[in-house]
């Protein structure tokens, strides 16, 4: 389960509309080392500026990767972290996560990053089981 849903923002999400509030607490509860990367990122992209802060490093263990993972390839729980952040995700392999400003500045910067180019050139033998 990507989730740890409390039976409130069920009840919510089964009667309609759910408060995203509510649903990046529990993002943010249930996906700790995943908010962490992410939100850390956002504050090293806001202290030293430029177009763009990237995680280069590898989760510790496979929970770790699996909460990236998790976080990243859900379309909901991605687009809720752009929009609480204020930023444009990116992603390779299975840690390489970087986070975007959302103006205009860095478009060049992150096609660069999200083409096949760049995936290619992302690739080493210590990541091919990740």
């Amino acid at each position: 389960m990507s989730l740890d849903v409390s039976p409130a923002l069920l009840e919510q999400a089964e009667r309609g509309e759910v408060d995203e509030a509510a649903f990046v607490d529990c993002v943010r509860t249930s996906l700790p080392y995943a908010w962490e990367m992410i939100s850390s990122l956002v504050a090293q992209l806001k202290v030293d500026g430029g177009e763009f802060a990237d995680n280069q490093t590898p989760p510790p263990d496979e929970q770790a990767r699996g909460q990236l993972l998790r976080a990243l390839a859900s379309d909901a729980i991605r687009g809720t972290l752009q929009r609480h952040f204020g930023v444009r995700l990116a992603f390779q392999n299975c840690h390489r996560v970087a986070v975007f400003p959302l103006d205009g500045s860095a478009d060049d910067r992150l096609a660069k990053f999200t083409s096949i180019r760049g995936q290619l050139l992302n690739q080493s033998p210590e990541l091919r089981d990740c």
